[in-house]
């Protein structure tokens, strides 16, 4: 439960309110100050003049969603005034730009005049790309909505209205799925009559309810044909011809009640009342038309959502309008249709019955989710809404003609995995090299649940083939018990009858026997799985390994070390990280191998880390880390680290190398330039090698914890074959990179062959 000082204190610490301008271009010399405005300021101002459409090329206008409010019905604060309205906008653009990545301006109108709101409104087009009204009150909120979706020719969404009721839809389309019971055959109750039970019974009839079974009800009761209190246009749409007057009374018979009302509106008795197998949205907001508890306590076969985060099913309009608005505005689309609208809802509902990815469990605190009565509609922060819904949207709005641009949908998803951070971008053109010919990957430890996990997801993504060891019976169980999809047939090898043992066996002998590995040594060394899944790879009967999420590092990485070994005899292996930032991609070496490398070593790995750099499409520029700045300390280790540089330059005299320096030089391009202009490194370093372990673990842990980077890896270098070992932390998702990673390396040894 949120307190109210708690929620104060968020308001109002350090910047007062929650949002901030912060410019997109460089803005620290004269130079810059030239081109963001005069005279450089007036080249797009002409190319806009002669050709409106460049607005979106040379402005943010693309980008840019004003949410406009007059504060007259506000959550469940009702008319609480423009000012009052204010924090709930700020509030809306920080969803908007969290979860899509669109810019906001909240905009707060100080007037009740739905003509003033429209005229307002309309004078503000050239400056969005889209317009979300947001808290306006039943039924100016349709004729102002109506009005401007008319006359103007950028998307205008009320959320209130569409929000609630696309969410509400995805939710209904599942739960139909599970109750055996057709569309056009439900009856269907509606408790609250203003913009969001309008726009849902509207919705509800075009997804195929037929609108002489919506009975719909207000604070008078029933809205029947011939009454005239309280009725509106809108209202008259839904009237019937019924002897029904109260609430309990449509409800008898219901297969579904929506309500968007007040709490406590729905009885136990109104359930019980219901028809089989009923499904309830109680979304009346902070508290429910009937609680979670109440409901199930009368009826168990009740599938049910509610407006809360701590009941099951939240239908919450986050997973909505950000989504939507980045696809019409990424299409340029000249409104959104109700196409766009139903290619939302069944996006949502396709979503919902896929796998839900760990850190979407792990954000919510729960071992698994799974399509069911409890879920139904997917969770706000599933990073995959924007990779769904989006497209969707998008697509709907060029089949029906309204948007101004088009593009391949299949294009646009990679594009848009890139505003989730470059991360993101980064995995992504990995899997898809990796897609491009799969591998063999082996893994170990079969029976995990995380490795389970991610060899579903290896299989759904076409990255490669997993292969398991571990006890068949368990492995089998785990799936089923995971409900993993998919994994029929998947290659197993049983510990208790091991495939090719024996030749395994006398394999590891010819390879370790001057090594002082005996043959009874190596025939309970091949028991170990991490021996016997690098056995399979040296002997080509797996392309890569993948190991190490249950165990101890040096454990997996050893037989990795003693049966397949570097690359050429004398290389040294070594842990190689890559750090993520939003538009910083830096590699860091050694971080799990070698305590205490000499000069030779680390120029190996210098080299070793410049190689894998290039696999991302880095130009590789290495900085030799030290205390000391190009010779300011006579310390044996800066030494070391000058000397490791000269090293480099003889071997690969192709590659941008330095040092020894301080980090902070090397991640500074103007101290490069202005204190070390004779430095060989004019940009910031991508490639940071450590003097030892302790250095590199420290300085990327720090990073990992503290830097707000994304790190993947540890990746192994100068391995013969493709194999990586795992941290004990991973999770399914740093499973999936990192055999994403091992069939990318295995593709270049086929190349090499």
């Amino acid at each position: 439960m949120v307190k109210k000082r708690e929620a104060l204190d968020y308001h109002s610490r350090d910047r007062y309110g929650k949002i901030e301008v912060v410019a997109t271009k460089p803005c620290t010399t004269q130079r810059d100050l030239s081109l963001a405005y005069t005279p450089g300021v007036a080249e797009p101002c002409r190319e806009i003049e002669k050709n409106p459409e460049d607005a979106f090329l040379y402005t943010a206008t693309g980008n840019l969603v004003a949410v406009v409010s007059n504060g007259t019905a506000v959550l469940g604060l009702g008319d609480i005034g423009p000012l009052g309205a204010k924090p709930v906008m700020e509030g809306k653009g920080v969803l908007f730009k969290r979860f899509a990545d669109v810019d906001v301006f909240d905009i707060e109108l100080d007037t009740k005049d739905p003509k003033e709101i429209i005229r307002t409104v309309q004078l503000l087009e050239p400056t969005f790309g889209g317009i979300n009204l947001e808290d306006i009150k039943a039924p100016e909120c349709f004729e102002i909505e109506e009005t401007l979706k008319e006359t103007m020719n950028i998307p205008v969404f009320h959320d209130d209205q569409h929000g609630t009721a696309i969410i509400s839809g995805a939710a209904l389309l599942n739960a139909l799925t599970l109750v055996d019971k057709k569309i056009d055959e439900l009856k269907v109750v509606y408790n609250g009559a203003g913009a969001a039970g309008i726009a849902c019974a509207e919705l509800f009839v075009d997804l195929g309810v037929k609108r002489e079974n919506t009975m719909m009800c207000d604070s008078k009761g029933v809205i029947y044909t011939g009454r005239t209190a309280g009725m509106n246009e809108y209202k008259e749409r839904f009237a019937l011809d019924t002897k029904r007057r109260t609430l309990a009374d449509a409800m008898e018979g219901a297969d579904v009640f929506v309500g968007v009302s007040v709490k406590g509106a729905v009885t136990q008795e109104m359930v019980r009342s219901m028809a089989r197998d009923p499904i309830i949205f109680a979304m009346a907001n902070p508290d429910p038309e009937i609680t979670y508890e109440d409901a199930l306590a009368v009826r168990d076969d009740v599938i049910m959502a509610t407006g809360r985060s701590d009941y099951p099913n939240q239908v919450n309009n986050v997973l909505g309008f950000p989504f939507i608005f980045r696809g019409a505005l990424d299409c340029r689309a000249k409104a959104i249709n109700q196409e766009m609208k139903i290619a939302a809802v069944k996006s949502l509902a396709a979503l919902a019955r896929e796998d839900v990815p760990d850190e979407v469990c792990h954000a919510y605190g729960v071992d698994a989710l799974h399509f069911g009565k409890e879920y139904i509609i997917p969770k706000p922060f599933d990073p995959r809404v924007l990779l769904w819904e989006a497209p969707a949207v998008a697509d709907a709005a060029m089949k029906t003609g309204v948007a101004r641009i088009e593009f391949d949908i299949e294009e646009y998803k990679e594009k848009l995995e890139s505003r989730l951070g470059r991360a993101r971008q980064v995995v992504r053109s990995i899997i898809n090299r990796a897609r491009s010919a799969p591998k063999r990957i082996v893994f170990p430890e079969g029976q995990s649940r995380k490795v389970l996990r991610a060899c579903h997801d290896i299989i759904e993504e076409r990255i490669g083939t997993p292969i398991l060891v571990g006890n068949r019976d368990k492995i089998e169980q785990r799936i089923k018990e995971l409900g993993l999809s998919g994994m029929d047939g998947i290659e197993i090898h049983d510990v208790r009858a091991l495939p090719n043992f024996d030749e395994y066996m006398d394999e590891l002998v010819a390879l370790r026997t001057r090594k002082g590995v005996t043959r009874s040594e190596a025939r309970e060394l091949m028991k170990n799985r991490f021996y016997y899944a690098a056995m399979m790879v040296h002997r080509n009967d797996a392309d890569c390994f993948v190991g190490g999420v249950t165990t101890y590092y040096k454990n997996a990485a050893q037989p990795v070390l003693d049966v397949i070994g570097p690359v050429t005899p004398g290389t040294r292996i070594a842990g190689v990280y890559l750090l993520i930032w939003k538009h910083r991609l830096i590699f860091c070496a050694d971080t799990t191998m070698n305590v205490d490398p000499s000069a030779e070593v680390l120029a190996d790995i210098a080299i070793l880390t410049a190689e894998k750099a290039k696999e991302f499409n880095l130009q590789p520029r290495i900085a030799m880390l030290s205390h000391s700045n190009f010779g300011s300390s006579r310390f044996p280790d800066a030494q070391k680290m000058a000397r490791a540089v000269q090293i480099v330059q003889e071997k690969r005299p192709d590659l941008i190398v330095d040092g020894e320096m301080q980090v902070s030089t090397a991640l500074n391009t103007e101290i490069l330039q202005e204190r070390y202009p004779f430095s060989k490194l004019q940009q910031a370093a991508n490639i940071l090698i450590f003097p030892d372990l302790d250095a590199g673990n420290i300085a990327y842990k720090l990073l990992d914890e503290l830097g707000g980077a994304e790190v993947i890896g540890p990746m192994l270098v100068g391995v013969r074959e493709a194999a990586h070992v795992l941290q004990r932390r991973d999770d399914p998702s740093d499973i999936v990179k990192m055999a994403a990673i091992a069939v990318v390396d295995a593709q270049k040894r086929d190349n090499r062959t």
